[in-house]
């Protein structure tokens, strides 16, 4: 193999994490933060350290560990252990896609943006508002929660599920409430 060049090399600091690559590499993803690093000549950049010719970037290293595999294997993965938005402010940074998260890792990504979905349900405009809610929207908002109640049927009768609802509870949550119960431990 032949020799690389040492201009060739680039040392990044990002969050006080020394990552060391070829600008080769961070030209493989056109018009993004890195690529565009590479190209200049660098000592001009208000990030660049002449001193010990690095770049530093005072940015989550643990996230850009993740960044960089990306520029070298051209797969964007989510790390486990970094909630969605922080993830998702650092590609925004980096100027990367979020489009290009691996489908292996799309579900862990996206989880943030599912739970603030979720939680829209809850945010009705009369809690925000501070009025009391209509009868109507109060029973709109116990059947969207599943906690509407169960009502009499026609003939007078508590419905079928309100009789069973105590039974099924015990059988879940008491393993002594019935031998159905013991099974389950």
């Amino acid at each position: 193999m032949g020799k690389i060049d040492d201009n060739e090399r680039i040392v990044l600091n990002v969050g006080g994490t020394r990552h060391e690559t070829y600008r080769t590499t961070l030209k493989t993803l056109p018009g993004t933060r890195l690529a565009l690093l590479a190209d200049s000549d660098g000592q001009s950049l208000p990030d660049c350290d002449p001193r010990v010719n690095q770049y530093f970037f005072d940015r989550h290293p643990g996230v850009f560990a993740y960044v960089l595999n990306y520029y070298r294997t051209g797969k964007l993965h989510c790390p486990a252990d970094v909630c969605g938005p922080l993830f998702e402010e650092e590609l925004a940074f980096w100027g990367i896609d979020e489009t290009d998260v691996e489908p292996c890792c799309w579900m862990t990504y996206r989880q943030h943006r599912d739970a603030e979905e979720a939680l829209d349900i809850f945010e009705t405009p009369d809690l925000l508002s501070g009025e009391p809610p209509d009868a109507d929207d109060e029973e709109d908002l116990n059947r969207r929660l599943g906690i509407e109640e169960c009502s009499l049927g026609a003939t007078g009768k508590a419905s079928r599920w309100k009789r069973w609802q105590p039974r099924i509870w015990a059988l879940f949550e008491d393993p002594y409430s019935s031998r159905a119960a013991r099974v389950r431990i």
